[in-house]
């Protein structure tokens, strides 16, 4: 049986993409776990990413740490993260009330 857990996510989010499908913003993957640059930043391996943001403006989830690094080391945290590359969360998400 799949394991279930809550995570809190802006009303005005994205969907989650399907597994592959371009990012859009949706965050669940940042808010489900820390990807390796994430973990370093964290210090921890689970739970939301300390350096996800909220744009209000965009209505998506930003990765902060790639805002904030400069030009030479954002590249090499793009190619850690596999920014660029698709949903890489796979796994399901539903809002609260539905299966």
């Amino acid at each position: 049986m799949a394991q279930q857990r809550v995570i809190l996510i802006q009303p005005q989010a994205p969907p989650k993409p399907a597994f592959g499908a371009p990012c859009n913003g949706c965050g669940v993957c940042c808010l489900a776990e820390p990807c390796p640059v994430g973990m370093l930043l964290s210090l921890k391996r689970h739970g939301a990413c300390v350096a996800l943001r909220w744009d209000e403006a965009a209505c998506r989830y930003v990765c902060g740490a790639l805002l904030a690094a400069p030009w030479p080391v954002n590249k090499l945290m793009q190619r850690w993260i596999a920014a660029g590359a698709g949903c890489d969360a796979d796994f399901e998400a539903s809002a609260p009330g539905k299966p």
